[in-house]
């Protein structure tokens, strides 16, 4: 029977058992990992992707794996999505996703501060497609309504954003959207599925770059996009196969492996998040802590409604912090000063405004810098906690900091 069809399925259940079975003829317990490229055929069967259909055997693995397919349904099964279309990577399932859903004269909607290659491909590469972009704060419902145009085909938010974690209301944000004839997407990377469902709060697509929390051991590159059924088929025609950022099944099966422990993994990262914010706020070097979970985060009260776990990214600012990151690097015993985020060790990373501002985020009005500049002054450093001992970790940054 498929866990689909069960009543009551809490999430650590799901995370457990979606999309798995036992192996039909071993009956091995654990999932296998399906490495083969080809599938033999039968001699009907057809060569070109068009005559595909979901529900054909496996012929080759661009096309479909039985590996990456399980990783798929569990996935939406967390999201409470209808179906999903695993990719190499976060920005192979953005890039994916933008190049379904527009096209030459089309409008979008985006983030001002979003992932930086989303911002910086939303910048140059985007609008050269002949797609008109505009770039607008998010959380300002008045900013994306004076923003659309009647091309407008997509709305496109991340809540918390990348890195600011300022927050977007998504019930509001989808009402618009689909009041102007738009959909919504919703990277929810730093949310993931334990804080927030998007789908069932109006949003049409639902990303994540599964190497962050969902993977949880940062071993494995992957993204998705979630979708309903009717978008499945062109999604996966048009950009997973002919472009070619499938998935290794490998990765599948090590993303497979860490969504088992998401659930619990996630209340570790809040429980350890909200103690590390806390110790932040009182220290004499600190200048400011933002945490959706902390009072003092500005949109506290839409975190509580929107996200029922805070997460484990927290950022803050120092005096002088680009010459401080130098002098932290150095002293940091247990927390790793490297990129990335949603790892089962701690990792901080200094991000300078001016550098970034040169680069990924291009502001069109005084509000959108002024917006910035609240959240991240000359520089943030954002801090993705870990599931070490919240002690040691506020002694390894103690002693850090000096």
């Amino acid at each position: 029977m498929s866990i689909k069809n069960l009543p009551l399925i809490g999430d650590q259940t799901k995370a457990v058992h979606a999309g798995e079975y036992p192996d039909p003829v071993t009956h091995a317990s654990a999932p296998n990992l399906v490495m083969s490229t080809t599938y033999v055929a039968d001699a009907d069967a057809g060569f070109s992707v068009e005559e595909m259909s979901e529900n054909d055997p496996f012929l080759y693995t661009r096309w479909g794996n039985p590996t990456v397919r399980q990783l798929e349904e569990k996935l939406a099964t967390l999201e409470e999505a209808e179906t999903a279309v695993a990719f190499a990577s976060g920005m192979a399932a953005i890039t994916a996703l933008l190049l379904h859903r527009l096209r030459a004269g089309d409008h979008a909607v985006i983030s001002d501060v979003a992932y930086a290659a989303l911002s910086e491909m939303s910048n140059e590469m985007i609008p050269e497609l002949n797609i008109e972009v505009t770039k607008v704060n998010t959380s300002d419902t008045d900013a994306i309504r004076k923003a659309l145009r009647p091309n407008t085909k997509l709305i496109y938010i991340e809540t918390p954003c990348n890195p600011l974690l300022r927050l977007t209301d998504i019930a509001a944000v989808a009402e618009i959207a689909h009041s102007a004839g738009a959909q919504l997407a919703v990277d929810s990377t730093f949310a993931t599925p334990a804080a927030t469902k998007p789908l069932l709060l109006g949003a049409d697509y639902v990303i994540h770059s599964l190497t962050k929390y969902l993977g949880g051991h940062g071993d494995a590159l992957c993204g998705v996009v979630l979708v309903r059924r009717s978008d499945l088929a062109p999604l996966r025609k048009k950009t997973a196969i002919r472009l070619g950022g499938v998935i290794s099944p490998f990765n599948a099966w090590l993303i497979m492996r860490g969504i088992a422990t998401f659930p619990i993994r996630m209340r570790v990262h809040q429980e350890n998040a909200l103690q590390i914010a806390a110790c932040l706020e009182q220290h004499p070097k600190v200048k400011r802590v933002l945490y959706p979970g902390l009072p003092s985060h500005p949109q506290y009260e839409l975190a509580r409604r929107q996200m029922a776990n805070f997460s484990g990214i927290i950022t803050f600012q120092l005096e002088n912090g680009r010459e401080k990151a130098r002098e932290i690097a150095e002293k940091l015993r247990i927390i790793h000063y490297a990129v990335s985020l949603g790892h089962h060790r701690s990792l901080i990373f200094y991000l300078h405004s001016e550098d970034l501002l040169q680069t990924s985020f291009k502001f069109a009005t005084s509000e959108q810098y002024a917006s910035w500049n609240a959240f991240a002054g000359e520089g943030i450093f954002r801090f993705s906690v870990g599931l070490e001992n919240a002690a040691d970790i506020i002694a390894d940054l103690e002693q850090a900091l000096g």
